[in-house]
């Protein structure tokens, strides 16, 4: 069973990032309030739910909500100021949009950067343990889906219908037919074979 708070009685927005390693496509990050009391036993870290069972739980979620806002950072921003970096910008936008302002923010992972003086806490494996953070992991994975589907419409020659920008076999064996797309982070060792693969053309 996930834990409801960790900072008691104050408003509290777990935040979540997805994409964090993939080759491909913006990084996107969610910021979830869920009200004081909220229990869900289907919630979980969205890695151990199937597909389907993100998108019943995306549609919860939203509607439980007190508030929720989805962040992106594009692959252009992370050629420039790097994944850590740009994971923590998607939070902080994510953070601007919620409708109602939190008074304490927890987040995925080890490492983040002050937000508006509010006091934070970095959870590792922070998902499968608060409901607020494993709701976020399931709006930004599903959000994040939905984006990199849209683009294999365009691409389809990189398999993303079903890697969704990771670097899986195909992935790279496509990048090594094709080179790059548009939404490729040029500063990610593409190929795999520890070369920075800026030499293709656009």
């Amino acid at each position: 069973m996930l834990t409801n708070h960790y900072y008691e009685g104050k408003i509290e927005a777990g935040c979540d990032e997805a994409g964090r390693g993939c080759l491909a496509g913006s990084v996107y990050a969610a910021a979830v309030i869920l009200p004081p009391d909220y229990q869900n036993e289907l919630l979980n870290d969205s890695k151990q739910l199937t597909e389907k069972r993100r998108y019943e739980l995306r549609e919860i979620i939203e509607r439980d909500a007190v508030a929720w806002a989805v962040g992106i950072v594009t692959p252009e921003e992370i050629d420039k100021i790097n994944i850590l970096n740009a994971s923590i910008l998607a939070m902080h936008r994510a953070l601007d949009q919620l409708k109602v302002r939190p008074e304490a923010i927890i987040v995925d992972g080890n490492r983040f950067k002050p937000y508006q003086n509010l006091p934070y806490s970095t959870i590792v494996k922070g998902d499968g343990k608060y409901l607020s953070i494993a709701a976020a992991s399931i709006l930004a994975k599903t959000y994040r889906d939905d984006y990199m589907n849209e683009l294999a419409r365009e691409y389809p020659q990189y398999d993303w219908l079903s890697n969704k920008g990771y670097p899986t076999k195909k992935h790279r064996e496509a990048i090594r037919q094709y080179g790059i797309t548009p939404y490729h982070r040029k500063s990610y060792n593409l190929l795999g074979d520890g070369q920075l693969s800026l030499d293709f053309g656009e």
